[in-house]
């Protein structure tokens, strides 16, 4: 489904889905042999690995993905949460944010997108991963009913954190924001959909394709309209749409007969995922 947020967007020329599915395949294969192949450094040291088998598994995917297939963070949009600036156009090449960059010729990703890819290799692995929500940015949880932790693999290898830790990074946490946007929450299907979704409008809007952007927020949106961010996107989308038109019927107000949105627009900062 990421793959399918990321056709016709800029950065997808040459984006062949299939292929794609193929190299999540074959890494994913990769991953195995390897796991497989070091299981005894687990066995002989599993306080090395937490005591936990699933963070070996976990760790072994990203020591495959740093060092055999040069997965990274583009050097060029690491930023610190206090100089993230809502104009740096972080959404404007697709590469960068859904995962077809990561797996294409550059391997080259964000926070948005190295955690769909970890998921999606995982879960090729029958590991029972999880996307999940903080403010300004995305993770992975290991969630079965026998172990649960959060995790990011966004530099050199793999970091296990808690649930206290993204309370406070990237950015402050308070309740009211976890109820609001589902924060700290393994996500849905549906949900994860709702989250390619508002990144692909996110990208779109970057492009000033603003009526292509509109109906990626319109889909979001109805897929999970609780989430405040949606909401607002949604709302945000309509207004940019809308002001052009208006600036035309203030012009010629005798040729053009708009009706008014009905639907109030709040107001809030740009919602995004862009902080490593």
């Amino acid at each position: 489904m990421n793959l399918l947020c990321a056709e016709a967007l800029p950065g997808t020329e040459n984006l062949n889905v299939e292929e794609c599915l193929a190299t999540l395949d074959q890494w994913a294969q990769h991953i195995k042999a390897e796991t497989d192949r070091n299981y005894h450094h687990f066995k002989e040291d599993p306080a090395t690995y937490s005591n936990s088998e699933a963070f070996y598994k976990m760790l072994m995917m990203a020591v495959v993905l740093y060092e055999d297939y040069a997965v990274r963070y583009n050097p060029r949009l690491i930023t610190s949460p206090e100089a993230t600036a809502a104009d740096n156009h972080f959404f404007a090449d697709s590469r960068d944010i859904l995962i077809h960059g990561l797996v294409g010729p550059q391997h080259l990703g964000t926070c948005s997108s190295m955690p769909i890819l970890y998921i999606a290799l995982g879960r090729r692995l029958d590991y029972p991963l999880k996307l999940v929500k903080a403010k300004g940015h995305l993770f992975m949880r290991w969630d079965s009913p026998t172990e649960k932790f959060d995790m990011d693999a966004t530099g050199k290898g793999l970091d296990m954190e808690t649930d206290e830790f993204y309370k406070k990074w990237p950015f402050p946490l308070s309740e009211a924001d976890i109820q609001a946007e589902d924060y700290l929450k393994s996500l849905s299907a549906r949900e994860e959909l709702s989250v390619f979704l508002s990144i692909r409008g996110e990208c779109q809007t970057d492009n000033g394709q603003l009526g292509d952007a509109l109906a990626s927020f319109s889909l979001a949106y109805k897929l999970v309209p609780t989430w405040q961010g949606n909401q607002v996107m949604f709302a945000q989308a309509r207004q940019r749409l809308a002001r052009p038109v208006m600036m035309a019927q203030e012009q010629a107000p005798m040729n053009l007969n708009i009706p008014a949105d009905p639907n109030p627009i709040p107001q809030a900062p740009r919602n995004s995922f862009q902080t490593q």
